[in-house]
């Protein structure tokens, strides 16, 4: 019973990061004016791509999200609605950088808790949680032609290794699951916003001229 209500958790966490991650790379898509098959595109590689990346790793195979409907259903919904009712998406401030702020915080956090389901030590565990929570917005932004977000965001994987980290250290004190989940999401989503709005960011190469 309780393997099965963790199953149920894990799954509602993914669908979740999928459905803002696929708003997120629909947004993105919008923003680039590319065709509702491009956006549906985009929609998909930014939901799944983190999390086929995270089952092959721990040798989920084939990964969910080539196997179950719901994470390719949810995907094209998040794509359909922000392709056609721009209107409600825009109404956010900036609706990219939330979309992919709280998917960065569902993914690190339901990364995490798989590896950990999985066996993986906690150390690995929090850094797959990190992979799954920028993995799709690196393919979003590979498939675009931009330099990567995680390259040269204000703190991007560090956000999502926070998130990850809260996790791992959770169960290791043994606390409430929910609190965890809880504590990693807004950790993570906190720290993303915040470092946009302020600016915050790690230290940039400033490479010197005559390198060769």
């Amino acid at each position: 019973m309780t393997d099965d209500i963790t199953k149920g958790a894990l799954l509602t966490l993914d669908l979740a990061g999928t459905f803002v991650f696929a708003l997120s790379g629909a947004a993105a898509g919008v923003r680039n004016r590319l065709d509702i098959f491009g956006v549906l595109v985009l929609s998909f590689a930014a939901a799944c791509s983190g999390g086929i990346l995270r089952d092959v790793l721990i040798g989920v195979t084939p990964p969910a999200a080539l196997t179950d409907w719901r994470y390719l259903t949810v995907s094209v919904l998040a794509g359909i609605v922000t392709f056609f009712r721009q209107a409600i998406v825009a109404r956010l401030r900036d609706p990219v950088a939330i979309f992919d702020a709280a998917g960065l915080g569902l993914f690190a956090v339901a990364g995490a808790q798989k590896a950990l389901a999985h066996g993986l030590n906690p150390v690995m565990a929090a850094l797959l949680g990190m992979l799954t929570g920028i993995g799709g917005g690196i393919v979003r932004d590979v498939l675009l032609v931009q330099i990567a977000s995680v390259l040269r965001a204000e703190l991007y994987a560090v956000a999502a290794l926070a998130g990850a980290g809260i996790v791992v250290a959770n169960q290791m004190l043994h606390l409430p699951a929910l609190l965890g989940t809880i504590g990693g999401i807004g950790v993570c989503v906190s720290l993303r916003l915040l470092s946009i709005r302020r600016g915050w960011r790690l230290p940039v190469a400033s490479p010197t001229e005559n390198l060769d």
